[in-house]
């Protein structure tokens, strides 16, 4: 009998995060037509070239860059996207047939009738795309396209590019540039005439600001990513392996509809807080270990970030309290001064007056970077590190449609404790939106959520 009622208390846990789960909601081909739109806007009378993400080498699923999908919304391999400003067009180009398409789970309806199924003006067969470049180049009109890596998944263009340059081009028995700039390499060599640009900051600069519809997503996103930060803190308890909770926190925002990880979830406790991003799950939790965990979904291409730190045992220890309720203390006042129109500077000293006001002066310098920047840590939105054309770092000003972390941390690595408080922000109209409200913050919270069953425990039972 007992065995039977953990087993009814396992599946209704289980139907309840069904039934909680968001359903992520395809954006309307209005958006993207949106964006392209906007983006002729920025190159007047040029061209702007997106190059899709190539057939994988292996056998994984395929996944679309996300400058092209943001431009498009369609995931077929080896794609090519034209924005064309003069015309005011947009030609994508692509050849597979209804057999591979279904095969690799592509709607069908895409292949049959792209146009209609995308809302791009033209369709045009992969081995057309170079006649088309040529009659392009000789209008004379400059030539956009981006220098930057694509990103697949949760890859940061950037970040990726800096890792390529040091393990690729700057290899003196590598040496090859990255896909991008071999293209550009291409254009110049090939068509010496051309006016070749980068689009790079011109894209970022429109994925900075998310619309309404990208906001619905996000926030649906992460209130699966908190459904799964509470399903991992109730099964946390001296004794159970980092691996399994790992494992229990994909699963559980799997079930919800993720499409994968945001990033590979990070969790750090014991001497691992000395590691901003640790995940090699290595440890089995002890009594008195202090937890981080910062991880989130992908949802339908968008991601968000979401750290919560908790005690092991749950109950926490008036040192763990001391330093939790300090941060606690700063990330409040961030959250409550974000608003259009404020820089993050300004944030910052409201921050500071709360540091002074709440008498916590004695951790000024652990907080100076995170009040420097009002909180600010970096942009979310289809990355995790949202990449930006312009930043204006602390003079930033708020505006609505920007998504960002908000994340405060303090460490004493000394003694094995590490705190770290994030949160999806957005930007509104009328003040700002906390996309992952519902993660436990208070210690209160915590601790009566430590008391809950977990998964995991009912899983052994």
């Amino acid at each position: 009998m007992r065995r039977h009622m953990l087993a009814v208390a396992f599946a209704c846990a289980v139907v309840t995060l069904i039934t909680a789960a968001p359903t992520a909601r395809a954006l309307d081909t209005a958006e993207y037509a949106t964006r392209r739109s906007r983006l002729m806007d920025d190159i007047g009378t040029g061209v702007a070239i997106f190059l899709g993400a190539t057939t994988p080498a292996s056998d994984v699923a395929f996944r679309q860059g996300h400058d092209f999908f943001y431009m498009t919304g369609v995931e077929i391999p080896d794609a090519i996207l034209v924005v064309d400003g003069m015309r005011k067009e947009s030609v994508l180009f692509f050849t597979m047939d209804e057999k591979a398409a279904d095969g690799l789970g592509i709607p069908v309806d895409l292949v049959r009738t792209p146009s209609k199924v995308t809302g791009i003006e033209r369709v045009m067969p992969a081995d057309g795309f170079n006649g088309y470049l040529a009659g392009l180049v000789r209008r004379n009109t400059p030539v956009y396209t981006l220098f930057r890596p694509e990103e697949i998944g949760p890859e940061n263009s950037n970040e990726k590019f800096n890792a390529l340059q040091r393990s690729m081009t700057m290899d003196m028995w590598d040496g090859r540039l990255t896909r991008e700039l071999q293209f550009v390499k291409l254009l110049r060599e090939r068509f010496p005439q051309a006016d070749v640009r980068d689009s790079s900051s011109a894209v970022w600069n429109l994925r900075k600001y998310k619309s309404a519809a990208e906001l619905a997503t996000m926030r649906e996103a992460a209130q699966l990513g908190v459904e799964g930060h509470k399903a991992f803190i109730r099964s946390t308890q001296p004794g159970v392996a980092e691996r399994s909770l790992a494992a229990l926190f994909e699963f559980v925002t799997g079930l919800g509809g993720g499409r994968g990880l945001a990033y590979y979830t990070i969790i750090m406790s014991g001497k691992n807080h000395a590691y901003g991003h640790y995940h090699a799950y290595d440890r089995v939790l002890a009594d008195g270990d202090f937890v981080i965990l910062d991880a989130g979904p992908n949802l339908a291409n968008y991601h968000v970030d979401i750290s919560t730190t908790f005690p092991a045992s749950g109950r926490f220890s008036p040192r763990q309290r001391e330093l939790y309720e300090a941060a606690l203390v700063i990330r409040n006042a961030a959250i409550a001064a974000y608003r259009p129109g404020i820089t993050l500077r300004a944030v910052g000293q409201k921050m500071q007056e709360a540091l002074v006001a709440n008498k916590l002066e004695r951790f000024a310098s652990d907080f100076a970077s995170i009040i420097r920047y009002g909180g600010y840590n970096h942009s979310v939105g289809m990355a995790t590190h949202d990449a930006m054309g312009t930043f204006a770092g602390p003079d930033e000003v708020l505006r609505p449609g920007f998504v960002f972390a908000c994340d405060i941390q303090i460490y004493r690595v000394d003694e094995h404790i590490g705190v770290r408080i994030e949160d999806t922000v957005a930007i509104t109209d009328m003040g700002s939106e906390v996309l992952s409200l519902g993660a436990p913050r208070t210690v209160v919270e915590i601790e009566a959520l430590m008391r809950e069953p977990g998964i995991l425990q009912s899983l052994r039972r």
